[in-house]
């Protein structure tokens, strides 16, 4: 027990690591439940959630996790498909050990089965250390399709705002 505590107290960080990856968990278990509780009351509340989502999976660097949110027939920026855009969320997050996702408030165009979430959106990348490595400001324009009862991210197109 006493190498256990000393390995807990002793390792630099390991708190902060720990705490984090418990926070982290805790935030995906509650979106999860917000968006499955949201999905047969309010359309429009189960959409924000699925975006809200999709923005921890982004911040968790799981690439696997993004791709889950995306439709088959997924299409972005140049072109980009599904597996494209699985590929640049990992290239990302070989370059930066911590991603930061804010969005700005969203503008949630609702239709039948369909709708269009504009946002802005800072996107953060840093090794660890206080500042982030690079960070840039993006107008963002998805689009979504009510899909077996779940939000799926079928377009999106970004540019920097600044």
């Amino acid at each position: 027990m006493e190498s256990i505590e000393r390995g807990w107290h002793g390792a630099p960080g390991a708190r902060l690591r720990v705490g984090r990856a418990i926070g982290t968990w805790l935030a995906m278990v509650l979106l999860l439940a917000l968006s499955t509780s949201c999905a047969r009351d309010d359309p429009e509340a189960a959409l924000r959630a699925r975006v809200a989502s999709l923005a921890a999976a982004i911040e968790a660097r799981d690439p696997a996790a993004l791709q889950q949110h995306l439709a088959e027939d997924f299409i972005g920026n140049g072109g980009l498909d599904r597996n494209g855009a699985r590929r640049l969320a990992m290239g990302f997050a070989l370059r930066h050990r911590e991603i930061g996702l804010t969005l700005g408030p969203l503008d949630v165009d609702m239709a039948p089965a369909h709708a269009t979430v504009r946002s802005k959106a800072i996107l953060r990348g840093g090794s660890g250390r206080a500042l982030p490595d690079s960070a840039q400001v993006y107008d963002v324009e998805s689009g979504w399709r009510l899909q077996d009862g779940e939000w799926m991210l079928v377009s999106a197109g970004w540019k920097p705002a600044l």
